[in-house]
């Protein structure tokens, strides 16, 4: 798994990358109430707003990590969003993409990066 300084991860998957955040996160969060997600075929660009999520303390953007298309989200984390404090690296992802250039994931943390960006 791969890591951004937004606490998210990036896991990939035969030819796409699924894509959540960190336990970190969720932390900070507090519970989730409120999920919106892009839509399946949407183009996005690294640093974009493509996420909406709310908590008990406020509300937040995810952006995407990187160019490519969103090819699946996860219809459980919207119906249920307190998942994604339960499950955050696993079952709590937020949505699946095919990456422009799967090089780009070169540039992000591994996991002792992050951990001492966290620390």
């Amino acid at each position: 798994m791969k890591y951004t300084e937004e606490h998210e991860w990036l896991k990939p998957e035969g030819d796409v990358v699924i894509v959540g955040i960190t336990q970190h996160a969720a932390d900070a969060l507090g519970e989730l109430v409120f999920v919106e997600l892009p839509e399946v075929g949407t183009e996005v660009e690294k640093g974009e707003e493509i996420v909406v999520i709310e908590s008990v303390k406020a509300a937040s953007d995810i952006t995407a990590p990187l160019d490519g298309e969103i090819t699946e989200v996860n219809q459980d984390i919207v119906d249920t969003p307190t998942l994604v404090n339960e499950d955050p690296t696993a079952a709590a992802w937020f949505f699946k993409m095919k990456l422009k250039d799967a090089s780009e994931m070169d540039g992000l943390m591994d996991e002792d990066a992050y951990k001492a960006l966290i620390d």
